[in-house]
């Protein structure tokens, strides 16, 4: 397992603070960095994520509602919403992040209390 993807679903599972995790990140170079705001949107992808997802991890994440990523990511449709944050100038990277690891910590959340209650065999669902 890569350290991205460990670290990304770590956070999900509250094994990881979110402010661990962004301290990671802050460490990445830019290209780096870019690489893992579109792994955190796949994931949210393949998770399903929701506009009420959105809603709740902007209030976990930090990030004022008026931030750009803020505003993108309670806009439906919320996969199209997460193509734009992707696509924000570097300087917008750190809110970013914090914006979609939130959500996806909460839609992935939601998908192991239903589709994958008591039967996971997801490898990244059983880091602990």
């Amino acid at each position: 397992m890569r350290a991205s993807e460990r670290i990304i679903n770590e956070v999900a599972q509250g094994i990881r603070s979110l402010g661990d995790a962004v301290a990671w990140f802050s460490s990445l170079e830019q290209v780096e960095q870019r690489a893992v705001l579109h792994e955190v949107v796949r994931y949210a992808m393949q998770a399903h994520a929701t506009v009420d997802d959105a809603r709740e991890g902007l209030a976990r994440s930090g990030v004022k509602p008026t931030m750009t990523p803020a505003v993108l990511i309670v806009r439906e449709p919320t996969l199209e919403q997460m193509g734009k944050i992707v696509n924000l100038p570097p300087g917008e990277y750190l809110k970013s992040i914090r914006v979609l690891l939130s959500t996806f910590a909460v839609t992935d959340t939601r998908r192991r209390k239903t589709e994958c209650r008591g039967t996971c065999s997801h490898a990244w669902h059983n880091l602990s």
